[in-house]
């Protein structure tokens, strides 16, 4: 499905010109009247689409407090979807690329298809991709691409500082973890497993592939362990079935979440699973509440602009990490005044140096793999204002893709899997 959105364009054409002539700053030799494409990629169909639709609500706001504007060039958004399937993904950015001859690409949303979408990148001369939610960790840490830039932080990042709270703060000594078998809950498992099993604890796993309906047979065996907490690393429909089905089993264990778990997508949805849910611990790059003045301010917005047309109370986690991306994008634009010339390599430099406060109010910088730096928040599920929120308890600053470990020793840990959980002792 393709979406392309023109707006504006008559309103901001000459406004960047205009200021630079009237600052004395001599425009780039560039066609500044052409539009700058930028193609947007998220899942509108399967297992993520609600997430998918929150992205774009998210981008088509900021664009428009911009008037689709960035560094005194006009930009054209359009949009295409895919499935959370890596083939359809790549397929539908060869389209955004080859048809619709677009400079950027924001996107993808899922795992499996950022490390598509990287490898992609690869082929590409003069173009750019930039993240939108994916959160696979392999995506830039093994084999990056000059090409691809992540603003937003992974889901190894995601899970700093919940394993030792789970060991230290909460006692527990052994979990289950339930999952889904492909490559952003393997980075999630990983990072959770790297603080608990160091801390003392032990884990066990239960996989099932995207888009598994019958929990039945996991739930029953977890019912009959005898861990102490139940780690859940499903999201979209995959979760809402899981936590659906131990709710009606009758499910007890302490829960902690993924990052996608504890989300606008997840709370928003009525039935059974939110009773189990209340008191659930999580870590991620959001909360629902987060006394920040940028927050404040982004949530507020929000409402107003969608609230009315199918929005969330707050805007979920897929929506903020695709404007913390499209941050980094307009950040690089505005340093090189809309000059895309000479195979974008200045403009991938600006996007490589740029620094600063995403919605969140978390401080954003890149590594040397184009990888966000940037802050991680564990969060709990408490009932405010009459329903179900994640607020924020505690926050690591500044948290690394190879969360605090040198980068040698982590590499030798090997990639996340379903066969490297990352549950190694000391």
């Amino acid at each position: 499905m393709t979406i392309r959105i023109t707006r504006r364009q008559a309103l901001v054409g000459g406004a960047g010109i205009a200021l630079a002539g009237a600052a004395g700053i001599k425009a780039p030799a560039i066609a500044q009247n052409a539009p700058i494409r930028i193609g947007g990629l998220t899942t509108l169909e399967g297992p993520f689409a609600t997430g998918g639709q929150d992205a774009y609500r998210c981008v088509q706001m900021e664009l428009e407090r911009l008037n689709y504007t960035a560094g005194g060039r006009k930009i054209e958004f359009i949009r295409e979807s895919s499935n959370a399937q890596a083939d359809v993904a790549l397929a539908r950015a060869r389209k955004l690329i080859e048809q619709d001859n677009v400079d950027i690409i924001l996107g993808p949303l899922s795992g499996a298809e950022g490390i598509a979408l990287r490898d992609y990148s690869r082929t590409l001369t003069g173009k750019s991709i930039v993240n939108g939610s994916s959160g696979a960790s392999d995506t830039t840490l093994r084999n990056p691409s000059p090409n691809f830039f992540r603003f937003s932080t992974d889901g190894t990042q995601w899970m700093a500082g919940l394993g030792n709270h789970v060991r230290k703060t909460m006692n527990i000594a052994e979990v289950a973890i339930v999952a889904g078998d492909y490559a952003f809950p393997y980075a999630q498992v990983f990072g959770f497993n790297l603080e608990f099993c160091r801390a003392g604890g032990k884990s066990t796993q239960y996989w099932a592939p995207l888009g598994t309906t019958d929990f039945s047979a996991q739930i029953a065996q977890i019912n009959r362990s005898s861990v102490g907490a139940l780690v859940v690393v499903h999201g979209g429909t995959d979760g809402l079935a899981f936590m659906t089905q131990y709710a009606q089993a009758g499910g007890k264990l302490p829960l902690i979440g993924g990052s996608i778990m504890a989300d606008a997508t997840m709370l928003s949805a009525r039935g059974p699973h939110r009773s189990v849910m209340m008191g659930m611990v999580s870590g991620g790059p959001i909360a629902d509440i987060n006394d920040d003045p940028n927050w404040n301010d982004f949530v507020a917005r929000y409402r107003a602009r969608w609230l009315k047309e199918g929005g969330f109370q707050s805007p979920s986690i897929h929506g903020v990490n695709y404007v913390t991306n499209l941050q980094g994008i307009l950040a690089g634009l505005e340093a090189v005044r809309g000059d895309l010339s000479g195979n974008q390599a200045a403009f991938q430099k600006a996007m490589s140096a740029a620094k600063f406060k995403n919605p969140m109010g978390a401080e954003v910088s890149l590594d040397k793999n184009r990888q966000a730096i940037s802050d991680i928040f564990l969060n709990r599920i408490e009932e405010r204002d009459g329903r179900a929120q994640t607020v924020a308890f505690a926050r690591a600053s500044q948290v690394n893709q190879t969360l605090g470990v040198p980068e040698d020793r982590f590499l030798a840990l090997g990639a996340p899997s379903r066969d490297n959980a990352g549950c190694i002792a000391g």
